[in-house]
């Protein structure tokens, strides 16, 4: 089960870096918004650390969603898809190689440019770190809850606005807790309190996400 989810893990890995144009247009996305708007603000230092952590979120929560149709869309257009639901494999399992593999490709270079956007709104070096680490927590669920909305809206005319009114509720409480951590690291009182809601959103998330997933590729299957 491991070799087969390692499998499909390089499989999609293979396919980004052929097709690694879409993986740069995710990263330009979100630094020419994170860039943007110190740009239309101003340079006060103040106003730029109390507005960073959530303009770098925003940006994170808006690029994630820009990659998320592609997601499953070159498995069900090439009849992959099929063969992964026929796979002795448990369906639940292979969506989330998948989805790992998404995380991979356009979550984790986020988290790698996210300080140097993050030393443009003068975050402290204890902000920075708790950037680093919310991010790390809070990127995988936002390809998790975002792997639901995919599977549902596969094969649709206009699914990306489908896919967009879908999962924006599922990714308030991310916003709300990655942002929060750093300006309560910002502001001296400490982010523990929301990393430690972030893992365990994160916990839930790979417990329940994987095997909706799973019921929704089996939908737009059938």
């Amino acid at each position: 089960m491991f070799n087969a989810a390692w499998c499909l893990i390089q499989r999609d890995l293979q396919i980004a870096w052929r097709r690694r144009g879409g993986v740069l247009l995710t990263l330009c996305f979100f630094v020419l918004i994170a860039l943007l708007f110190p740009l239309g603000i101003g340079p006060e230092a103040r106003v730029l650390r109390l507005i960073g952590p959530g303009i770098i979120w925003v940006s994170a929560l808006l690029a994630s969603l820009l990659a998320l149709p592609h997601l499953f869309a070159t498995d069900y257009q090439d009849g992959s898809l099929e063969h992964l639901l026929l796979a002795p494999q448990p369906l639940a399992w292979l969506a989330l190689s998948k989805i790992i593999a998404h995380w991979l490709i356009t979550g984790l270079p986020l988290v790698l440019v996210a300080p140097i956007l993050g030393l443009q709104y003068t975050l402290s070096d204890a902000g920075l770190w708790t950037l680093i680490a919310a991010l790390l927590l809070g990127t995988p669920i936002l390809s998790l809850f975002g792997a639901i909305g995919a599977a549902l809206t596969l094969g649709l005319r206009s699914g990306g606005t489908l896919l967009a009114l879908l999962v924006l509720p599922l990714y308030v409480p991310v916003l709300i807790f990655g942002a929060g951590a750093v300006e309560a690291t910002n502001s001296g009182l400490g982010g523990q309190a929301h990393l430690s809601l972030l893992g365990g959103l994160l916990i839930l998330a790979l417990l329940g996400t994987p095997l909706a997933t799973a019921a929704a590729l089996r939908l737009a299957v059938e």
